[in-house]
């Protein structure tokens, strides 16, 4: 039996991994068309899915991704809950795996933002900016509002440093199970593409500290406003061709991962298990 049918939360988290790298590839691929001026958007993972229902097949395709991408977040929530990559119960493993849960419902919004798309029922790219600015406006208004979203903020940013040291360091593959001789290339594809999520991290936690410093929610973007801020400052263009040849190389490294990362998958029992224990 191949490792794809052996475990259905496998295939999930397989199929998951390999949508997050088709979201990451287009988005890297499109700011690089805008970087050298051929077309191109500097716009986030909405935008980028939006492209897609001009392309041949393109509401299948979006379909295809909605699915993958719920796979990912059943993968992500699962993985948090049950421990599944041995992260453990000390503070970095519970950091890890609170920052994967988060991500789980991150990635559900994308996968039914998708498939409204798809349907015909969305409101569209464009929002992606503001949906950011609406939700930290709303954190701002509560109690301790500025505090909060400048501590979500230095999250983000200790996020990025980790993506950058990551790559730094040359761990991209420690949970691959990779064939000798074509390690080294794929090492130098994860770590091109975690130093360039790591800088977009960066720049969106320092927005936040921004949004917090003036308690201003317009202060705030997401990853397609830290790419076309990159693009605005001198030499521009160079800053987010770099970055988006990163975001194109993490899309392939997630297609990567799909293939060749070690999944220890719970059986449904189990998960099911999991999730009853945490509802109590």
């Amino acid at each position: 039996m191949s490792n794809l049918s052996r475990n259905p939360v496998e295939t999930l988290a397989r199929a998951g991994y390999g949508a997050r790298g088709v979201v990451y590839g287009l988005v890297g691929a499109l700011a690089l068309l805008a970087a050298i001026g051929s077309g191109g958007q500097t716009g986030g993972s909405r935008s980028a899915l939006q492209t897609l229902l001009s392309q041949p097949f393109g509401k299948v395709w979006l379909v295809l991704i909605a699915l993958g991408l719920f796979g990912f977040c059943a993968w992500r929530i699962l993985e948090a809950l049950t421990d599944a990559d041995r992260r453990g119960s000390d503070m970095k493993g519970l950091g890890i795996r609170g920052a994967h849960l988060i991500s789980g419902f991150i990635y559900a919004g994308l996968a039914l933002f998708a498939l409204n798309l798809a349907l015909g029922r969305s409101q569209g790219g464009g929002a992606e900016d503001q949906g950011a600015r609406d939700w930290t406006a709303w954190l701002m208004s509560q109690p301790f509002g500025r505090w909060l979203v400048g501590l979500v903020g230095l999250i983000v940013i200790g996020v990025g440093l980790a993506f950058i040291a990551k790559a730094w360091r040359g761990r991209v593959a420690d949970r691959l199970s990779l064939p000798a001789d074509k390690k080294d290339w794929i090492c130098t594809i994860g770590r091109m593409g975690f130093a360039a999520r790591g800088i977009v991290f960066l720049m969106i936690g320092g927005f936040l500290g921004l949004a917090a410093w003036h308690a201003s929610s317009s202060e705030v973007r997401g990853l397609g406003g830290a790419l076309e801020s990159l693009q605005q400052q001198p030499y521009g263009w160079i800053l987010l061709a770099l970055t988006a040849l990163g975001l194109f190389a993490f899309g392939l490294f997630g297609l990567i991962q799909a293939r060749y990362r070690h999944i220890d998958a719970p059986d449904l029992d189990d998960a099911k298990s999991a999730v009853a224990r945490v509802g109590r």
